[in-house]
């Protein structure tokens, strides 16, 4: 045989190629983990100005060459970085969103959702289908316990859910058409920025923020000015919660088990003005085998949570009748978090 003629392609047969499927997914983390460490070492930061060789980026970020490269490699091929020829790197769009200085950059986002407080319990779900709490298994504690503890650095978590929401907030207001002159109540709404955007974007809203006051001292409502159209209201929602005319719970439903997220939907009922809707912000899975980011979240609310999970809509139909209320649509907002609109039964 002529050695320059090519051997003919390899024949691979549905159950090898099958077998060899399943082995690429459980080397599917090595990517996350590629991930979390490009953004530690501030990778994009060094790229802002234009592709650089792997050995300036080492040199920059104080790294190993062949270590670096490795890693850069495996992230180009999900298209966050862009290999060039004689080994330079780039920016892509996707990892544009990785400078610290970029706006709406999700830096603190990747590092959150890459947090040992993420990652780990993820790795034991298996306890989690049998019973067991994984992470207070792991940290001792719940998860909204480990965050509040003294000399636990509560701001990391609180910047990554911020730069979160501030892509999917963005998605979420100008999916919805506010009333006007509504008082728009934000429960358990953190920092307050959801209800900052709305604000901004409906000048004839009034909004309350509703949390914890350990939380409400750190809100960002303060931004809109001298403005007397928001008020901070401290208090637990599984108790009671404020009057208003539109309750935004984004990201709070999926947190708790049904029997406590209908205790605190019985409350919003309870204190409800006539004609008020109640405006749940989180996934609705589809049925079946249809893919949706929302099922991998889904995960990390079982990891995380005890009895955390997200909802398809038949799921969302019992929850909320369970409080007297119905649902009366559901609204794509182009993001994998949906608007589930309620109202009074």
């Amino acid at each position: 045989m002529n050695k320059h003629m090519h051997k003919p392609e390899a024949q691979v047969s549905e159950a090898e190629a099958a077998s060899l499927f399943l082995l690429e997914q459980a080397m599917g983390y090595t990517y996350v983990a590629a991930l979390r460490a490009a953004t530690e070492l501030g990778v994009a930061d060094h790229l802002a100005d234009g592709p650089r060789e792997i050995g300036e980026l080492a040199q920059a970020t104080k790294t190993d060459k062949l270590k670096l490269y490795r890693i850069l490699r495996l992230l180009a091929t999900r298209g966050v970085f862009r290999e060039e020829e004689g080994e330079r790197f780039a920016l892509t769009l996707p990892a544009d969103f990785l400078r610290t200085d970029r706006p709406q950059s999700q830096r603190s986002a990747v590092l959150m959702l890459t947090d040992e407080t993420f990652w780990r319990p993820i790795g034991e779900l298996a306890k989690s289908v049998r019973g067991e709490f994984i992470f207070k298994h792991i940290f001792g504690m719940s998860f909204f316990e480990y965050w509040a503890q003294e000399g636990v650095p509560a701001e990391d978590f609180h910047r990554g859910m911020s730069a979160m929401s501030e892509v999917e907030n963005q998605f979420l207001v100008r999916s919805y058409d506010f009333p006007k002159d509504a008082t728009v109540v934000d429960v358990a709404g953190g920092l307050g920025g959801l209800l900052l955007r709305v604000l901004r974007e409906n000048p004839t809203l009034h909004g309350i923020l509703f949390d914890r006051q350990h939380v409400l001292d750190r809100n960002r409502l303060g931004e809109l000015g001298d403005d007397k159209r928001w008020k901070l209201v401290a208090g637990d929602f599984f108790k009671s919660c404020p009057k208003g005319d539109i309750y935004l719970l984004k990201y709070i439903m999926h947190d708790w088990s049904d029997e406590n997220d209908i205790r605190i939907l019985r409350n919003i009922r309870e204190a409800m003005a006539p004609g008020a809707r109640v405006l749940i912000m989180d996934p609705v899975l589809p049925e079946g085998n249809t893919p949706h980011p929302g099922k991998e979240m889904d995960l990390l609310t079982m990891g995380i949570y005890e009895g955390g999970r997200e909802r398809t809509e038949k799921e969302f139909h019992r929850l909320l009748a369970g409080a007297d209320l119905r649902l009366n649509r559901i609204i794509d907002t182009g993001s994998y978090v949906s608007i589930v609109e309620a109202v009074a039964a």
